[in-house]
């Protein structure tokens, strides 16, 4: 999939940001992985301090997706990591983003996935199971819906209600 510059998406696009059809993720992010632009449809996910529900859909064929994971904004413990990241890239995930931590931060930067995180923690996560999949979720001051499009370069993260044309 071609990248799209995230700052030329906003200029040309004016119309879709002042509308909300085109969003702007606020900058809290650092960038981890070896894709450092990516983009593709959103699979949303809300899971706190509990990465099972995140396994299973990074289990499932990603097909140039996005995992757009809701962590509560939680710095205590890694939501995702190296395994997870090879996981990832191994089933045809674009990328991750994390409203939360990784950890395995080497692994996953050799990893050929865009990853989106907060910050690192080397505490692993709950394994409880516990969140939901595929449902509206609220990161870094923006709703998401399941199906939308997250364009992700080094300049920032964009989310569109549909797929903008390079």
């Amino acid at each position: 999939m071609a990248s799209l510059a995230t700052a030329e998406a906003c200029d040309t696009n004016g119309a879709l940001l002042s509308s909300g059809d085109l969003r702007v993720l606020q900058p809290v992010f650092q960038i981890y992985g070896q894709r450092r632009a990516f983009s593709g449809p959103i699979a949303t996910l809300k899971a706190f301090e509990d990465n099972v529900l995140i396994r299973e859909l990074l289990e499932t064929r990603g097909e140039g997706r996005v995992l757009v994971i809701d962590g509560g904004s939680s710095t205590r413990c890694a939501l995702v990591g190296g395994n997870l990241g090879q996981l990832a890239q191994n089933n045809g995930w674009a990328g991750i983003v994390v409203n939360g931590c990784i950890r395995d931060v080497d692994e996953i930067n050799s990893c050929d996935i865009g990853v989106r995180a907060l910050a690192s923690h080397p505490q692993k996560s709950n394994k409880k199971g516990n969140g939901e999949k595929h449902v509206l979720i609220h990161v870094a001051g923006t709703l998401i819906r399941d199906g939308e499009w997250l364009y992700a370069d080094s300049d920032g993260i964009l989310i569109s209600k549909t797929e903008l044309s390079i």
